[in-house]
């Protein structure tokens, strides 16, 4: 048929094409390495985007990345999907669900590199994430390991646990599932409440400064990851040299590995049978009231953010 690329193979009814051109600049891998990779590592990954409105960060070649949320006119029907109202953009989204080989196989032959699930599922929130942001230094991963055993201790702290990964750039995200229930305004108030106490735990270290040029090269502890917001799956490869993945540690390991341990060449090898991030992942927990009624005297980041970039702005023009 004219227009049609031809197969280079079929998977589970999904046709596979190019699968040998490189994936991006610098990935050191092909089509074929990212198709392989998350067909492999498909009973880990498919459990965490389930049922979750899904975006991806495409690439294509001679482009650069973009996101995709809108599912596409042309998906294939059987590709299920969730509308929903997306607050940034103000308009009406249909995203789709990534809920089976041959719908995470499609998306890998469409290029889709990285796979950003909702943190919530139908009406209801699933975790508490922090998402700890190490400035530019020669130990950003080391400086951000660190910032997560704050994390940590305060979780402990206010009797709760979490599972933590790296984020396949150079930061770490802290994962803290929550019992259903809890109202959205109340889960993003204790995220906030979260990141501060354990900025206080070493504010040399931490800061839970939005701004940029405010956190002073501390590690940012990033507590907006809350409501609409989206965080990397567990096992996503990420679009950065070498194709690094998300890829869960253990706590005691976390200061053992750096980032480019893991990608979509040599995750699966350390793999094998086990599945790290549904292993270490706690029991879904109650928020403690203390730590939510903290989190709503503290004002919500984006927004003191913006109306101090106006503040700054009006005294720019003064002077």
């Amino acid at each position: 048929m004219v227009g049609r690329v031809a197969a280079d193979e079929t998977r589970d009814g999904v046709a596979l094409t190019n699968l040998d051109q490189p994936l991006f600049d610098g990935a050191g891998a092909t089509k074929r390495d990212l198709v392989d990779y998350l067909d492999a590592v498909r009973d880990r990954i498919l459990p965490v985007l389930r049922g979750r409105a899904l975006s991806v960060m495409r690439v294509r070649p001679g482009q650069e990345p973009f996101m995709q949320k809108n599912l596409p006119k042309y998906a294939p029907d059987w590709i299920r999907s969730v509308s929903s109202w997306a607050e940034a953009s103000r308009r009406q989204v249909t995203y789709a669900l990534c809920d089976d080989r041959r719908t995470l196989l499609w998306f890998a032959n469409q290029r889709a590199v990285e796979y950003h699930p909702a943190l919530f599922v139908g009406d209801h929130a699933t975790h508490m994430v922090l998402d700890l942001d190490p400035p530019e230094h020669d130990d950003s991963f080391a400086l951000a390991v660190r910032g997560a055993f704050l994390v940590r201790r305060a979780l402990a702290d206010a009797g709760l646990a979490g599972a933590v990964k790296t984020s396949g750039a150079k930061g770490v995200h802290v994962f803290v599932p929550v019992a259903a229930g809890v109202a959205p305004e109340d889960l993003a108030a204790a995220t906030r409440a979260l990141a501060a106490r354990a900025e206080r735990l070493d504010p040399e270290l931490a800061t839970t400064a939005f701004i940029r040029e405010d956190r002073a090269g501390k590690v940012f502890l990033d507590s907006t990851r809350a409501g609409g917001a989206t965080v990397v799956a567990a096992y996503s490869p990420r679009i950065r040299p070498g194709t690094p993945v998300s890829f869960p540690v253990a706590w005691d390991d976390l200061g053992r590995v750096t980032p480019g341990d893991f990608t979509v060449r040599t995750a699966p090898g350390l793999l094998a049978e086990a599945d790290p991030w549904a292993e270490q992942m706690p029991a879904p927990q109650r928020l403690p009231d203390d730590l939510v009624a903290e989190g709503h005297t503290i004002p919500v980041a984006r927004v003191q953010a913006m109306h101090e970039g106006k503040r700054r702005a009006r005294a720019r023009r003064a002077e």
